[in-house]
């Protein structure tokens, strides 16, 4: 065997190692042969890719976490808002991710600051701020449409920030602060009504029953001797003190009728 033969094999051997490609289970491998799509993506494991022939583009199948920057957003209702996502989205057709698209990851980037800008533009600022759930959903359906055709699926878009300005927080807090006043006064009020009640209750019962009121004078002496007061008033019950002003006044009346005859 010459040396021109195993130089050749040499070369031949280094050609077949150097074309051998060992893909992970998360990639797939676009083969262009002579410029034309292969119709089926290869991988993973081992790919031969036979070069200048074939020219070989690894596309990733694993989940893509994408921070949409901060876009100023102008709501329904005229108030100026920064607003931020997060959209999940992964590759289900390899070909079509390369192919249909020049850039997968910066044309799904550049759509998700779209169609935020356009979307949340459309609603208020209460809706912006309690109906998460439905601008996420409605979100996530208008990017897969758009993206479906590119071989990508969106599974998820979560709206993660929304930055008010400070006037606008300022009278936010102002309207929940009186929210809670008013609150708070018809608490109140609610329970002066059922005191109120609960009194009536109270004195009509008082008046069926006369030596109740006795009773409370009693309970009411308890409970201030249970305290250390150096002083103790004892309620005179009203009754007693009329009884003993109408004894009174006949003898004064009587009185005064002598008095005149003398």
């Amino acid at each position: 065997m010459t040396t021109s033969t195993l130089i050749l094999i040499g070369v031949i051997l280094l050609y077949l190692l150097s074309s051998i490609n060992v893909l992970r289970e998360y990639e797939r491998a676009v083969i262009f042969r002579l410029g034309r799509l292969l119709p089926n993506a290869k991988g993973p494991g081992l790919v031969f890719v036979f070069w200048p022939i074939d020219r070989m583009e690894k596309v990733s199948l694993r989940m893509v976490t994408m921070d949409v920057p901060a876009q100023d957003i102008i709501t329904r209702d005229n108030v100026s808002v920064k607003v931020n996502a997060i959209v999940y989205f992964r590759v289900f057709d390899s070909n079509r991710a390369i192919v249909s698209v020049e850039n997968y990851l910066y044309a799904t980037s550049q759509l998700a600051q779209t169609t935020l800008r356009s979307v949340l533009g459309q609603v208020e600022l209460d809706d912006l701020l309690s109906k998460r759930d439905e601008l996420n959903d409605r979100l996530q359906t208008i990017l897969d449409q758009h993206t479906d055709p590119w071989g990508i699926k969106v599974s998820l878009v979560e709206v993660k920030t929304v930055d008010l300005p400070a006037e606008m927080q300022r009278a936010m807090a102002r309207q929940a602060e009186a929210e809670r006043e008013k609150r708070a006064k018809i608490i109140h009020a609610e329970g002066e009504f059922q005191a109120s009640a609960r009194l009536a209750d109270a004195a009509r019962a008082l008046a069926l029953e006369p030596i109740a009121i006795q009773l409370r004078y009693l309970q009411t002496l308890t409970e201030i001797g249970m305290e250390q007061n150096s002083t103790i008033v004892f309620p005179v019950p009203v009754d007693l003190l009329s009884s003993w002003m109408a004894s009174s006044r006949p003898g004064k009346v009587q009185g005064k009728k002598g008095e005149e005859q003398t």
